[in-house]
């Protein structure tokens, strides 16, 4: 090192301790500042780095929601589709005794075996809507319920009490407890009356 190199630091602490103090001040503020500067850019280039990897992360689940939206709409399709297929494999065997015992009268031509089959294939079909959670409604002498019940027309009668149902026109039923056909019934009128609470 020359001398001018080494008297250069000298030089520069001479030249600040010649400088006013209000000099001096500003030399320490630039020197901080450029120091916060260095800070502030690591910390915002730290910044930058977190939001691409948060995008990135955001990118990848907007992805992973679309498929699984998608999916979803598949499942549902195939659902609908196919939501009557249990049901429908019930339903095959009801289908393959009516032709049996269709077959069976042509050829015999016999009534009591006729009654007997379709009494079986009732069973069959009766036992398979049950599988499902369908029920059948047939409120006979039950208590007119509008719920469940749809009144066709009111019959006069003194041995059973009023707004009972005394004959079933068409039997309703429920599936999964709710209803799809209201039972088509006839009503008693008149007969024993009963007496509703008004208050109630």
């Amino acid at each position: 090192m020359s001398k001018e190199e080494k008297a250069a630091p000298e030089d520069m602490l001479a030249a600040e301790q010649e400088l006013p103090e209000e000099e001096m001040e500003e030399v320490r503020d630039v020197d901080a500042l450029t120091q916060d500067s260095d800070e502030l850019n690591t910390l915002l280039a730290e910044a930058r780095a977190k939001a691409d990897k948060h995008w990135e992360q955001c990118l990848r689940l907007q992805a992973d929601i679309e498929n699984l939206r998608k999916r979803n709409e598949r499942d549902l399709a195939k659902a609908h589709k196919f939501a009557l297929d249990r049901f429908a494999d019930a339903l095959l065997p009801v289908k393959d005794s009516l032709e049996m015992g269709l077959l069976a009268a042509v050829e015999n031509a016999d009534i009591t075996k006729l009654v007997e089959g379709s009494e079986l294939t009732l069973k069959m079909f009766t036992s398979a809507m049950e599988k499902f959670n369908i029920n059948e409604i047939n409120p006979l002498n039950e208590q007119f319920d509008p719920e469940y019940h749809n009144a066709i027309s009111l019959q006069e009668r003194d041995d059973v009490a009023a707004n009972t149902v005394v004959t079933v026109v068409q039997k309703g039923y429920t599936l999964n407890d709710r209803l799809i056909r209201p039972a088509m019934v006839i009503v008693s009128k008149g007969g024993a009356v009963q007496h509703i609470d008004e208050q109630a």
